[in-house]
């Protein structure tokens, strides 16, 4: 992902609402057609009900026609100087829009620290469609 893209993602930060925990958390999911689809975490003062950036971002794409199993790429980037990884919820969701050999890109505040994972390494045991089905 080029740099202006990245600046942009960084600027959504702006955008969370998360006055309880202060973590601010924004994402680009890219599905198998390059479109985009953005989120940011949302918070609520009855703490299961708020919803993170990673979720916010697929679970949206599917309004549009996005595909559950088509994006290959998802980006994190959070206010933290350090990186932060995706909940055990999110990493689920992800495991189930991601392709199987789609990529999870964490980004820390600046973009001077990024790392990136396959979906299989971040969740090695996952719960897909099929293995939920006879």
């Amino acid at each position: 992902m080029n740099l202006d893209k990245l600046k942009e993602l960084q600027k959504k930060l702006e955008l969370s609402y998360c006055p309880y925990s202060g973590v601010h958390v924004a994402s680009l999911a890219i599905d198998d057609q390059n479109r985009e689809w953005w989120g940011v975490n949302t918070e609520n003062p009855a703490y299961p009900s708020g919803l993170c950036a990673e979720r916010s971002a697929l679970f949206g794409s599917v309004a549009y026609g996005a595909k559950v199993g088509s994006f290959t790429d998802i980006h994190v980037i959070s206010n933290k100087k350090h990186l932060l990884y995706p909940c055990s919820g999110c990493l689920q969701v992800i495991t189930q829009f991601l392709k199987r050999d789609g990529l999870v890109h964490l980004h820390n505040f600046d973009l001077s620290k990024n790392q990136t994972l396959s979906i299989n390494e971040l969740v090695p045991y996952q719960v897909r469609d099929e293995d939920i089905r006879d």
